[in-house]
């Protein structure tokens, strides 16, 4: 199939499984999308059971081969749906909160990461499927991060505490610039190829940390500022969206050029355009169609990303040998994510003051999704990659569709737990 056939594909299904989900399942959009292309899959591999002459499973999963899922999120999608978010983050409630969610995407990352590797390190150690001590911290790094995408998009339909809902997402904003910059690192040890790091110096891995977070600031420093003073100077909103889109795609290409962080380059910039630049950059008219545009691309690009993200499963399931070990793993990774955010919380409560309920709202709130799974599918093919991929799915399918659709009820379970009593009132 072309390109545009293959495009043409994606929206069509999009519109319909979005259509029939709006109408009948009247679940959040995104996760509603995913489980319909899922049991969409599962039909298409029943119905091959049935009638194997048609080989209709093989010419779907040969068309899904064509697209290189890593290569779309990573180096496509992500710059847009960054952006799209951090351009409607307020930038005075992440400053308020800037030491939480600091910590939590640093150090809580780095605790998760490394609690997870090891703990799956030892888990298939004793499974008799082991695999290096560095290829299950890759595992560790690509799950950690909470991803953005899949936060944003579940939070727009929940109602929670502001201070909550600023630390989700800043830290959900953050942590994945952060988590992809650990990952590369990591990655270079394990396979020196495929990075800059041929043999372990902290020297080195501190290099390609600066490179990679510090240089993706700056580069979105600058891009937002070149954005900011051009749109400053007019008052034309045509033009000033297209400046916008212009600064996503330009940043996030220069980034990989320059082997900097996109992710952080396109989270800086977007909440510079949408705080400083709004402000004072944008008339009224302009920031109607500049937030209307990023919205509505959010839109579709969340759709087109989590509908391939139940179709995957035509791909993964030839590793479902896997599948209960990944049943397993999930409970390792939320109790990384707890520790992740407990540790943290707990070295900050000591000065700051934190909503009731907060551990228990940020641990089961920190969704996985596509970027963990285009991480995944990034890594080089050799004999441990199968396992870890499916144990990516299968926990990216827990956090999406279970805590997805209970993190309202917990929500509401937190907002009340913040209502203040009648004594507190006095």
């Amino acid at each position: 199939m072309s390109l545009l056939e293959i495009l043409a594909l994606l929206l069509t299904l999009s519109a319909v499984f979005g259509y029939l989900n709006h109408r009948f399942l009247k679940l959040p959009h995104t996760i509603g999308l995913m489980i319909m292309a899922i049991l969409a899959s599962g039909c298409i591999v029943l119905i091959d059971y049935i009638v194997p002459q048609y080989h209709i499973s093989s010419a779907i999963k040969s068309t899904l081969l064509q697209i290189d899922f890593h290569d779309v999120v990573m180096n496509g999608m992500l710059s847009v749906l960054l952006f799209a978010g951090a351009v409607h983050v307020d930038l005075s409630d992440l400053r308020e909160r800037k030491y939480p969610i600091a910590l939590m995407a640093s150090l809580g990352l780095l605790i998760s990461t490394f609690f997870i590797g090891t703990a799956v390190f030892y888990l298939l150690e004793y499974l008799g499927l082991g695999i290096p001590y560095l290829w299950a911290l890759l595992f560790g790094a690509l799950i950690s991060p909470t991803d953005p995408v899949a936060v944003l998009a579940i939070l727009k339909s929940v109602n929670i505490p502001r201070e909550l809902k600023a630390k989700i997402t800043g830290e959900s904003l953050f942590n994945d610039g952060i988590g992809v910059v650990v990952f590369v690192i990591i990655l270079a040890l394990a396979v020196p190829s495929a990075g800059h790091v041929a043999e372990f110096s902290w020297l080195q891995v501190a290099e390609i940390f600066a490179l990679e977070a510090v240089g993706g600031v700056v580069l979105g420093l600058i891009g937002g500022y070149i954005a900011f003073y051009a749109m400053r100077r007019i008052d034309e909103h045509n033009i000033e969206v297209l400046i916008t889109l212009a600064l996503v795609a330009g940043i996030y290409a220069i980034a990989i050029r320059l082997h900097t962080s996109g992710p952080l380059a396109v989270v800086v910039a977007g909440l510079f355009i949408g705080n400083h630049g709004a402000k004072f950059a944008m008339s009224e008219n302009t920031r109607k169609h500049v937030f209307q545009f990023w919205e509505l691309l959010d839109e579709i690009f969340n759709s087109i990303l989590f509908l391939l993200i139940g179709l995957e499963v035509l791909i993964v399931a030839a590793y479902y040998d896997y599948a209960l070990i990944g049943l397993v793993v999930i409970p390792l990774v939320l109790l990384g994510r707890l520790l992740g955010v407990f540790i943290p919380i707990s070295i900050l409560r000591i000065k700051l003051k934190f909503s009731k309920g907060a551990t228990r709202f940020l641990t089961w709130g920190g969704l996985r999704g596509g970027i963990s799974v285009a991480l995944v599918l990034s890594l080089p093919d050799n004999e441990y990659k199968p396992i870890l991929l499916m144990l990516t799915y299968v926990t990216v399918l827990f956090s999406i569709i279970v805590q997805g659709l209970t993190i309202a009820p917990l929500a509401r379970y937190v907002a009340k737990l913040n209502v203040p009593t009648s004594t507190e009132q006095d």
